[in-house]
C-alpha cells in the first residue's frame, strides 16, 4: 500500500473560510473541488429545477391524466436499495398527490434477471394495470417496453443508468443520462429521479388549481428515503445530491423518518440523532439489499412503505435476520475465494505475482452475493475481479453468472466487450459500466474467460496502476485531534465522489496487541499525543515508526467518550 496526499488548494480554502466555513472543513472541501460556499448550500430552494429533465413534460402529462382518470398503475422496481427506495418514494408520493390505484412489482434476481423483460410486462398486464412505470431500470429494456406497448400498456421509464445504442419506445423517458438531456447533474440515483418527477407533478397540479401553496402535500417527508437510496447506490455526491442527502439526514436526526427507516436504524444499533452517511451506506442500506440478494425485495419495500411502527419493527427484524444470513454466506464465500487465490499462488505453475485480473468460481457460491465478494477481493488484492456462481435461473450448473468489480484505470464493461470480440461465444450476455459489470458464460468456457480477462488486464494495466494507493488528506494539526472534531466530521455529508476524510501521518508505535477475531489494537504517539487506534482485519506486526492512514473515530465505553484512530492502511502493507 502506498499512502498519498491529495493536492491542496489554499486559495479556495481561504475563500471558504472567509464565507464562514471552519478552517479544517474548508481545507477538506477545497481538496474535493468545492470552489464556492454556494456549493455547500443545503436548502431545497438550491436544488436544480425539475424542468431541466428531458421528458419531464411528457411524464407529467401521462401522470396527470392517470390521476384524473384513476388509471391503475404498476411500478416495476429494481431489487437493490436504490430500486426499493425509488419504488417507496413513488408509491408514497403518488398516494399523497391523490392517486389511489398504485401497486408495484419487483423482478426476482435469480428467476427474472435485471430490468423490464417481456415476461415482466406480461405479469404487469395481468394485474389490470394500464400504466407501467419503471424505477431505477428500463432505459435498456427495449424488448420489455415493446412487449408492454404490444399489450396495450402505457409506459413511463424513469432511470439513471446509461442507455444502450437504442432507446425503448416508451411514452415518456426521464433519465438525466439519456441523449440530449440538459439536466446539469448526471449523478441522480433512481430514487432521485423518482423524487424529481413528484416535484414536477406537484407543481403541475398546483398550476391546475388542485392544490395551493398551503394545501399541497409535503414531499420533503420523502427525503429520508431519497437520502438512503442515493448513498446506498454509491452515485457521486455532487452538490445537488448532497443537498438531498443533507435534507434527508436532517429529518432523520430530528426523529422524523418513515417508520420503516426508524426500525431499520434500531435493529442496526444506530441512533437517529447521530445518523451519518456511513450509517446509511454500511448499516441501513445492506439490510435492504440483503432482501434483494437472498429473499424478496417486496419485504424491503413493505418496510419502507408502512406507517405502522409495530409492523415496521417486525419487517425490520426479518430484514436484519436476512442480512445476518447474507454476512455469514459472504464470509464463507470470501474464505473459499481467498483460499483459491492462495492455492493458485502456491502452485508450481503459477507466477510469483498475482495475475492482472482475478477470476474465482466455486460450485457452492450463491449468485446473490457474488458482487459483494468480488468487491471485497478487489479491495484486498487490488485487481479487477470476477466471482462466478452456478446460475439458479438456468436450472443447471452449465451456465455461470459472474459479477465483477474493477480498479481505477480499467473499464470493466469495455474489457468484457473486448473479450467477447476476441473470443466469440465465450460470453452469453454481459453488461455494466466502468467499475462494476456482470456476465453469463458456459461453465466449460470458464478457463478461457479467466485467461482472456487476465490478458486484457495485463495489456491495459501497468505496474504503477496495479500498485495499491490510498489518497489521504495529509496530517492533522494537533489541536484537531479531538472528540468534538471527530463528531463534526462524522455529521458532514460524505460519500462517492466526495470521499470521507482520511488523514495520514508518521507515528511511533507504543503497543500492538491482537484482539477479537484478528484485529490489531494499537497505541501510538502522534503530534505530541498518545492515542488509541485499531486496525480491523489485520494483524501484521508493525515497525517502530509506521506511516498510517486513519479516520477519526469516537470510542464510547461505560459512558466515557474518547478519541480513537481507525487505521485504514499502513505504508508498505
Amino acid at each position: 500500500m502506498k499512502i498519498l496526499t491529495r493536492p491542496s488548494y489554499p486559495r479556495q480554502a481561504w475563500a471558504l473560510e472567509q464565507a464562514g466555513v471552519h478552517p479544517l472543513l474548508a481545507r477538506l472541501y477545497a481538496a474535493r473541488g468545492v470552489q464556492s460556499a454556494t456549493e455547500l448550500q443545503e436548502d431545497l430552494s438550491a436544488l436544480l429545477p425539475p424542468g431541466d429533465l428531458k421528458g419531464i413534460d411528457a411524464a407529467i402529462t401521462l401522470l396527470s391524466t392517470a390521476r384524473a382518470q384513476q388509471t391503475p398503475i404498476c411500478i416495476v422496481a429494481d431489487y437493490d436499495c436504490d430500486g426499493a427506495t425509488a419504488c417507496a418514494v413513488l408509491l408514497r408520493g403518488l398516494r399523497l398527490l391523490g392517486f389511489s390505484a398504485v401497486d408495484f412489482l419487483v423482478p426476482d434476481r435469480v428467476v427474472d434477471g435485471y430490468g423490464l423483460t417481456p415476461s415482466i410486462s406480461q405479469r404487469v398486464a395481468a394485474t389490470g394495470a394500464q400504466l407501467l412505470i419503471t424505477v431505477d431500470n428500463g432505459i435498456a429494456s427495449v424488448d420489455g417496453v415493446q412487449a408492454a406497448k404490444d399489450l396495450g400498456l402505457q409506459v413511463l421509464v424513469t432511470d439513471h443508468h446509461l442507455p444502450g445504442s437504442a432507446l425503448p419506445a416508451a411514452d415518456a423517458i426521464v433519465n438525466p443520462n439519456q441523449p440530449g438531456c440538459p439536466f446539469a447533474s448526471k449523478n441522480l440515483a433512481g430514487v432521485g429521479v423518482a423524487f424529481y418527477i413528484l416535484l414536477a407533478l406537484r407543481a403541475h397540479l398546483r398550476q391546475l388549481g388542485v392544490f395551493d401553496g398551503q394545501s399541497q402535500p409535503r414531499l420533503d417527508a420523502l427525503l429520508p428515503l431519497v437520502a438512503l437510496g442515493t448513498v446506498a447506490d454509491v452515485v457521486p455526491l455532487d452538490a445537488n445530491n448532497r443537498r438531498m442527502v443533507a435534507q434527508g439526514l436532517a429529518r432523520m436526526r430530528k426523529g422524523a423518518p418513515p417508520a420503516g427507516l426508524a426500525a431499520l436504524a434500531q435493529v442496526a444499533g444506530r441512533e437517529l440523532a447521530t445518523l451519518s452517511t456511513q450509517d446509511l451506506g454500511f448499516a441501513l442500506g445492506p439490510r435492504l439489499n440483503a432482501a434483494g440478494r437472498l429473499a424478496d425485495m417486496r419485504l424491503g419495500i413493505a418496510c419502507l412503505c408502512t406507517d405502522d411502527a409495530e409492523q415496521a419493527q417486525l419487517l425490520a427484524a426479518q430484514l436484519d435476520a436476512i442480512n445476518r444470513e447474507r454476512r455469514e454466506l459472504q464470509s464463507d464465500m470470501q474464505e473459499l475465494a481467498m483460499a483459491a487465490v492462495e492455492q493458485f499462488l502456491q502452485s508450481d505453475a503459477a507466477p510469483s505475482a498475482l495475475p492482472a485480473a482475478i477470476t474465482v468460481f466455486d460450485e457452492t457460491f450463491h449468485e446473490g452475493v457474488v458482487g459483494i465478494v468480488a468487491a471485497r477481493l478487489k479491495d484486498r488484492l487490488h485487481r479487477p475481479t470476477f466471482v462466478f456462481a452456478a446460475s439458479a435461473a438456468e436450472g443447471n450448473s452449465h451456465v455461470l453468472k459472474g459479477s465483477g468489480r474493477s480498479i481505477a484505470g480499467f473499464h470493466l464493461r469495455d474489457a468484457l466487450d473486448l473479450v467477447a470480440k476476441r473470443h466469440p461465444g465465450v460470453l452469453l450476455r454481459f453488461g455494466g459500466h466502468a467499475m462494476a459489470a456482470g456476465c453469463s458464460i458456459n461453465a466449460d468456457r470458464l478457463p478461457e474467460f479467466t485467461q482472456a480477462m487476465a490478458e486484457v488486464a495485463s495489456e491495459w494495466l501497468d505496474a504503477e496502476t496495479l500498485q495499491q494507493k490510498l489518497l489521504t488528506d495529509g496530517a492533522l494539526a494537533p489541536e484537531d485531534l479531538r472528540v468534538d472534531v471527530a463528531d463534526s466530521l462524522t455529521q458532514q455529508i460524505w460519500g462517492q465522489g466526495f470521499a470521507p476524510p482520511v488523514f495520514s501521518d508518521n507515528c511511533t508505535l507504543i503497543e500492538q496487541r491482537i484482539v477479537g477475531s484478528g484485529h490489531s489494537k494499537l497505541k501510538v504517539q502522534m503530534a505530541g499525543q498518545t492515542l488509541d487506534a485499531i486496525w480491523f482485519g489485520r494483524t501484521d506486526p508493525l515497525p517502530p515508526q509506521p506511516r498510517i492512514a486513519f479516520r477519526l473515530d469516537v470510542n464510547a465505553w461505560r459512558g466515557q467518550r474518547s478519541l480513537q484512530l481507525m487505521v485504514e492502511a499502513v505504508e508498505g502493507f
